[in-house]
């Protein structure tokens, strides 16, 4: 890869008006600003040149005066003869806060980040590892990442209240909906067929943005959804007393960490995962759930069979499940599964593995499976910018944690004082766009976003199963950390495109 251009500082290549009239007390506005280079890469086992354009987009109000800037980079590959049926992916993650370097760097980019392989092991310093990606969906779609206001350098812009205008469930997806309506008009790709992909909260943002883009008359029809680590109900995530139905969501993912570490007798399922996780599955809503919703009219013998299963499921003594009353909230599991060992499990990945303070905390210090890859990533992502691309911002870059005080009120579909839930948007969508496609890929090792919780979402009568590609990975939230599992991804992504 080679860079062409370093800043454009031409208005013909702004994405917004020169510099505006403020008042006295208002930041000045500058000029949007863009960052054009060429590259190539080895891609879908092809030879793949394309362009490279990373730019800042504008948002306007009513009145035609910007409120926000959204950093983005596009990808649009060389040689293509008829636009109208090349494939357009819009990208991101998720936070809320988070800015897209993790699926630019880790999977879908012509470049990616390479960390330690197997078993899963801190960053540590630079230098770090970062190579061509010939996982790159580059060869089959032309690639958009978008950081949502408040991510990487996207950032309101005047007087405007952040809180009020980007930073919420219907507030985030608008915005966000804005900005591809505006790209696909500047870059004359309306015929274009469209497809959305979004990691963790970046799920949440797919279905909201549903209710953006394929809603009235002003519509945006998506071929197709990709969600990677999906949370669209938050109720089947959240072991806040009384809310059942979320451990049930847990309790086969608990079932696979505790299958990885070897805390489970495989023996007795003869070796087999895909058994011991069904079976899993199937205790979870056939006895699990009445079980913790009978509470205590349960009768003592079936309490304890109960109580034996889970411990059989789940690693942990029966002694602790029994002090736990069956309920064994997340941070819990974490610091109890490898507590002879000292260690915690990650929330994201619990495969990876942290040291602990002491041995009787309830809580776990940290998250090794987040401070174990963010040094890299972001690092690299830097690097890549300036250095490839040419960018040459010098303000803070935040990849996760910008937002403060997100406005979770999902609308009609969340319903009033209740947990956030999206579904609602995307099943409507999938109903009025009989095209529409969505694939699903859970890590099994992804207790952030369980992949139970995720099936029990998508098995509501509103969804058309006929139209719906559920995957898994042997990895964990972010399953691209997982070579076999990146490998696995980019074919299923580029087959659900192709």
């Amino acid at each position: 890869m080679f860079r062409t251009a370093a800043a454009a500082l031409s208005a013909a290549l702004m994405l917004a008006t020169p510099v505006l009239a403020q008042n006295d007390d208002t930041p000045e506005i500058p000029e949007a600003g863009r960052w054009e280079s060429t590259g190539q890469v080895n891609a879908g086992g092809e030879r793949v040149r394309y362009r490279a354009i990373a730019a800042e987009t504008y948002l306007e109000n009513e009145d035609g005066e910007p409120t926000g800037s959204i950093f983005s980079t596009t990808y649009l590959r060389d040689g293509v003869s008829d636009p109208r049926t090349r494939p357009v992916a819009f990208i991101f993650n998720g936070g809320p806060g988070s800015a897209s370097l993790w699926l630019h760097m880790g999977m879908f980019g012509p470049q990616r980040v390479v960390l330690p392989s197997e078993p899963p092991g801190d960053d540590g310093a630079a230098p770090f590892t970062v190579r061509e990606n010939p996982e790159s969906l580059i060869d089959a779609a032309d690639l958009v990442f978008i950081d949502p206001v408040g991510t990487g350098w996207s950032r309101p812009l005047g007087d405007t209240d952040a809180g009020e205008e980007f930073w919420g469930v219907d507030e985030d997806a608008r915005s966000v909906a804005d900005f591809i309506r505006r790209w696909l008009t500047e870059n004359q790709r309306w015929a274009s067929p469209k497809y959305i992909i979004g990691e963790s909260y970046g799920t949440t943002r797919s279905a909201a943005l549903m209710r953006q883009l394929e809603a009235g008359w002003n519509d945006v029809s998506i071929n197709g959804v990709i969600l990677i680590s999906s949370v669209l109900d938050f109720s089947l995530d959240a072991t806040d007393p009384g809310n059942e139905v979320a451990y049930v969501g847990l309790l086969p993912g608990y079932a696979a960490a505790a299958w990885y570490h070897e805390k489970v007798d495989r023996s007795a399922w003869n070796n087999d995962f895909d058994a011991f996780i069904e079976a899993s599955r199937s205790f979870a809503t056939d006895e699990y759930l009445p079980a913790l919703v009978r509470g205590q009219n349960i009768d003592p013998q079936t309490r304890a069979a109960v109580i034996d299963r889970l411990a059989s499921f789940t690693g942990l003594s029966r002694a602790f499940i029994e002090r736990a009353n069956m309920r064994v909230n997340l941070s819990r599991f974490r610091t109890e599964l490898l507590r002879d060992q000292g260690v915690s499990v990650g929330r994201f990945d619990a495969r990876f593995t942290g040291p602990e303070e002491d041995g009787v905390s309830e809580n776990p210090e940290g998250d090794p499976s987040g401070y174990g890859i963010d040094g890299a990533y972001t690092a690299s992502m830097l690097d890549y910018y300036t250095r490839t691309l040419g960018v040459d911002i010098t303000r803070p870059y935040t990849p996760l944690g910008g937002v403060r005080q997100w406005n979770w009120d999902a609308g009609p579909a969340g319903g009033e004082n209740s947990y956030v839930n999206v579904s609602p948007w995307l099943e409507r969508a999938m109903r009025q766009n009989s095209d529409m496609r969505v694939m699903v890929a859970n890590g099994y090792y992804d207790l952030a976003t369980p992949f139970f919780a995720t099936e029990l979402t998508f098995n509501r009568p509103g969804y058309d199963q006929s139209r719906i590609d559920m995957h898994y990975y042997p990895a964990g939230h972010m399953m691209y950390l997982h070579q076999p599992s990146i490998e696995q991804l980019a074919e299923d992504v580029r087959n659900f495109i192709e």
